[in-house]
Formats: structure tokens, sequence, C-alpha cells
């Protein structure tokens, strides 16, 4: 027995968490059958119209995406590690992957980013919003699974439920970095133009602090895609459930075909989106090429 256990008295800090959830759970059911429901929804049909497709179909518009996003290198990349998928007997699994990574990144996004623009307009909001950043990110990510199957069981949705949480900071952060980044005499000259707050907001520091806000996006589905494999441990499906399998069984086929799967879906996502942030930086990619011709053709 620790001799200090008598001079500092136990806070039942866990006890007082257990009994707001208890609390949450019983008087917001609503809530969290609406969210089960948008949820079971949204990434069922999501998946259903990612599989309808042939994979031999959908895999050149991957690449494709890919070209026209990045560069044809990577559109071939894409091409080859997309066919390493198929090859593996990973495919669907993957696509269930991608579904949830792609709801709940868009999610995290419609909080973060409104949330983001307010902290970064008040300084009071600001204060509010980092202390509660911060501990949602340094939360180990297990925890998060906790309360979500308390809320919804065993399941998609306590997957999508910590996916989104989790993933949430980065948004926040680098959406009110962008807009503080912007440039005071750029925002003055709006000013003195007779621009409101508003038009300032939409015409100048929105689209000045892109690129940081798409470098925000890229980090939410980083961290969507680390926590759709623990949610995994929730029954979500996915190539999560099959890591998870891998390990109860020490099954290393089988664990190292799903990782890839999840390590080939994120090097995709990852160049995509961050080409999208700075389009100017690829020359190489079609939209850039198709607007040299045009330039060349109209000069």
């Amino acid at each position: 027995m620790n001799p200090d256990d008598g001079l500092v008295p136990r806070i039942p800090v866990g006890d007082w968490a257990e009994t707001g959830i208890d609390w949450l759970k019983a008087n917001l059911a609503w809530l969290f059958d609406a969210f089960r429901w948008l949820m079971e929804f949204l990434v069922g049909n999501f998946t259903e119209a990612l599989l309808f497709l042939p994979a031999l179909l959908l895999i050149p518009l991957f690449a494709l995406l890919a070209w026209v996003a990045r560069s044809w290198r990577m559109g071939i990349g894409t091409l080859v590690m997309m066919l390493v998928v198929l090859a593996m007997d990973q495919w669907t699994p993957m696509l269930q992957t991608m579904a949830l990574v792609i709801v709940a990144t868009l999610f995290a996004v419609l909080i973060a980013v409104p949330l983001g623009i307010l902290a970064a307009m008040s300084s009071t909001v600001s204060a509010i919003v980092k202390p509660i950043m911060d501990f949602m990110q340094t939360m180990p990510a297990f925890v998060y699974l906790i309360p979500a199957v308390t809320f919804f069981s065993i399941g998609l949705v306590p997957g999508m439920f910590s996916t989104i949480i989790f993933a949430l900071p980065p948004g926040v952060r680098m959406t009110e970095l962008g807009i503080r980044q912007v440039d005071s005499e750029t925002v003055e000259a709006g000013e003195s133009f007779g621009a409101t707050r508003g038009q300032i907001l939409r015409g100048i520091q929105l689209p000045l602090a892109i690129p940081t806000i798409m470098a925000g996006v890229n980090q939410v589905i980083m961290l969507a895609l680390s926590m759709a494999v623990i949610a995994g441990m929730a029954g979500t499906e996915g190539s999560g459930k099959l890591v998870v399998q891998a390990i109860a069984t020490l099954d290393l086929p089988l664990g190292v075909e799903a990782g890839l799967g999840v390590v080939i879906l994120a090097v995709f996502l990852d160049r995509v989106t961050a080409a999208l942030g700075n389009p100017g930086d690829y020359k190489t990619s079609l939209v850039a090429v198709l607007k040299r011709r045009r330039t060349a053709t109209t000069s």
C-alpha cells in the first residue's frame, strides 16, 4: 500500500464520467438514434455505390483522379497499387474503409472549418477551443471506443463516432492558423474599400487560407484512417476488422495483406488531397497540362 494514499483523497473522475455518459444515454437517446441512422444510411449507401462498379472500371477511375489532381506518374502508381489490392483479395475491405474514412472526414471538416473560423475571429473562442482540442488529440484513441460502444453498441456507428472525434482537432487548428496567417495589410485593403467582415472572410481570408486548410483536411484523413483500423475492434467492417482478426488469430498473411490495403489507401488519399491544396505545384497534372495548352492556343 502506498503511504501517501491516506494523505490525498481519491477523486472519482471515472465514476463522474460514467454518470455523465449514463445521463446522456438516458436523455439524448433520440439524438444517438438519429446519428446511428444517418451514419448507417450514408456509409452503407456509399459503400454499396463503390462496390456496385466493377473493380476493373473503378481502378482506372481512381488512376484518372490521381492524374487529374497530381501527375501521370501518380496515375500509373495508383493503377498498380489498386491492382495489387485487388490481387490480394482486399478490394472489398479497402472500399469499406474508404467509405468510412471519407464520410467521417466530411463530417469532421463540416464541424472543424466553422469552428476554426470562429476561433480565428475571436480570441475568446480560441482560448476555449484550444484546450478542448488538446484534450481530444492527446486522449488515447482506444478510449474513444468505450463511450462509443456504450452509446451505439457494436458495429459501424461506434467506429464512425470515435473516428470523427479523434480526427477533428487538426482541421480546427489548421483552419484557425490559415486564417490568422493571412496578411493583415491585405485585410486592411479590403476594409478600406468598404468590404464587410463576411465579404473579407469569403473573398480574401478563406481563398488565401485554402492551402493551409487543405493541409488540415489531409491530416484529418490520415487520423481517420488510423482510427478506422482501431475501430475494427468495435466491429466496424473493413480492413481494420481484418487487422484485428489477424492479431487475434496470429494470422500473419492476413495481417500483412490487410495492412498493405490500408497503406495503399492512405497513400492514394494523402497524395490526392495534398495536390488539391496546392494545385499550382504539380505541373504534370492533367488540369495543369490542359490549362497550358488552352493558354498556348489563345495566345
